[in-house]
Order: C-alpha cells, then structure tokens, then sequence
C-alpha cells in the first residue's frame, strides 16, 4: 500500500509542475525548455533578396522576437502549460505561466508571433513537421497520465479489500497492472517524445541561437513513480498468490483465530485414578478398592481427572 501512495504522489507532483510562478520547486520541473536569451537572425539565413527594404524587415523582425513580440530569455514546458521568463544575474526568474489546457503542447511559432509568410521561413520544415508530430502524441501522453493517476487511485481504494481475502489481492493486482502499463506507457512516451523534440529543435534552431534541453528533475519524479508502481504491482500479486487476507479462519467459521477441537476419552492409566473398567465383583468379604481422594476434593480441579483429552482437528 505506502508504495502505491508514493507512486500517486510522485504522479501528483508530475501534475503540479509549472502551476505556480512564484514557487521555485514546482518550476523546476518541466519536460523541455527553449533557452532564447541569444536569439538572433542573419541575412544569409532565409531565402529572401538583399535590398534596404528586405533588410528592414529582416531587422524588424529580430527586434520583434527581441522586444516588441516580448520573447522571453526561456520557456518551460510542463504537462498542462508552459511558464516563460527572463535571466536575472544568473538566476532564472518566471514571470507567466500560460493557463492550463488538456492535451497541451508547446507550438514556439504561436507563442513567440513568428506565424506569417516572412518569419515563417525562419524555421525548417523538418521543425514544422516535427511540430505536427509532437502535437498528436503529446495527446497520448496526456491520456495515458490521466489513466495512471485515476488508476492509481483506484488501486488505493481496491487495495483495502485484499486486507479480507485473496480475492480482494486479485482485483488490486488488476487494477494495479493497468495502472503500472499506462504509467510506463506515459514516462517512455515522454522521456522518447521530448529526447526527440530537443534534437530536431536544436537541429533547425541552432543557428539563430536558440538552444532546448531537457528538464532532469521532472524525469526524475517521472521515473520514481513508475519504480514505485512496478513494485506495488509485485506486492500485490505475492500477497494473492501466498497470503490470504485473514486467512482460512472466516472460511471454517472460526473467526477468533482458535482452532476447531473435539474431546476423545482417555484409557485408564494403570493404577491411576477415576474411571476404571468396572468391576462389578460382590459378595461376603468383598471391599470395595480404596481411592486416596477425600470427599471434599470432588470437582477441586487440582485433584479431579478428566477423562476426555483435547485434541484439534
């Protein structure tokens, strides 16, 4: 059970990165991050003829991804939006966060303005294809963490029915495999989606000094939680196949923990006390034998002799 509650935490704090600009921590954690702090584009860059007007519009448009468009010196992506901000002597500093959108992925075209016909040759069709790409299965991804963690919950809640019987073990074990598959399914789509994207990024971008890495402390947190479900998934499939909840006891009936027994009668030690073989002996000068138990010790239970033994079955 505590593996399966550190597996949701983790998932949890997955869900919480880049939610909140002014806590540190939570914007530490993020799958990719475009560093644009140096950002700048030559004429010999895009296939456009080099006259005074060309050239204005080719300054125009690096003062825009510089200032007038407001380009951040960093953007963040996380599982539910992006945060930007700048540099601040060393330190990075956000200053918005984009809201929050189911299926969300991060289009660099549309959040720094470049989309129209000019800006537009600024980036590769490789890019723009892989783009196309990231945007389909960033909607997978999103789909299978949302499983994980509502399957995670659920294994919580079924887990406290296998505390009864191997039924109970069963069902957790179920639920806890779908839950383990979607969350592997999740942290390789990420880690594989992401690793990809920050090569075709730098490839098509490098040269206007715009460079993407990736956020280690999310997969981390990523990694941790999938560890953490895969060994929950093995707890709860060795305690269906070799524990029993409580055991056979609720299925004979016996639920406090005693065993079932009966009484079988004792034969007569030789010489010893209570109940003979009867001796139905009589007649002038017989005496009957002598026991040594007073009268008064009848039913002291130090002195009396049961004749029946306990024995379990």
């Amino acid at each position: 059970m505590a593996l399966t509650i550190a597996s949701l935490v983790c998932l949890i704090i997955v869900g919480l990165g880049g939610t909140n600009k002014h806590n540190d921590s939570l914007n530490n954690l993020y799958f990719f991050r475009a560093n644009t702090t140096d950002i700048n584009v030559n004429a010999t860059d895009i296939n456009i003829p080099h006259n005074a007007l060309t050239d204005a519009i080719l300054n125009q448009t690096t003062s825009a991804a510089k200032s007038a468009l407001d380009i951040k010196d960093f953007y963040r992506v996380s599982l539910w939006n992006y945060c930007a901000g700048d540099f601040d002597n060393g330190n990075d500093k956000v200053t918005y966060c984009s809201p929050h959108t189911n299926e969300f992925w991060f289009n660099p075209i549309e959040v720094w303005g470049l989309n129209n016909s000019v800006t537009d040759q600024l980036f590769s069709k490789q890019l723009r294809d892989g783009l196309d790409a990231y945007k389909e299965v960033a909607k997978w991804m999103f789909v299978a963490y949302i499983i994980a963690l509502v399957s995670t919950i659920a294994e919580i809640l079924v887990g406290f029915f296998a505390l009864f019987s191997r039924w109970g073990s069963l069902a957790t074990t179920i639920v806890s495999s779908v839950s383990s598959f979607f969350l592997i399914a999740f942290a390789l789509t990420a880690t594989i989606l992401y690793a990809t994207l920050t090569g075709t990024f730098n490839d098509a971008v490098k040269k206007y000094n715009i460079h993407g890495s990736l956020g280690h402390d999310m997969y981390v947190v990523v990694w941790l939680a999938v560890a953490f479900s895969f060994g929950a998934g093995l707890f709860w499939l060795f305690s269906s196949c070799c524990c029993s909840g409580r055991s056979n006891r609720i299925k004979y009936g016996d639920t406090t923990g005693r065993r079932n027994t009966v009484y079988e009668p004792l034969d007569e030690p030789q010489g010893g006390r209570g109940y003979g073989p009867v001796n139905f002996q009589s007649g002038p000068g017989y005496q009957a034998p002598h026991h040594d138990v007073p009268l008064n010790d009848v039913g002291n239970k130090g002195t009396a002799y049961e004749p029946y033994r306990r024995a379990d079955v």
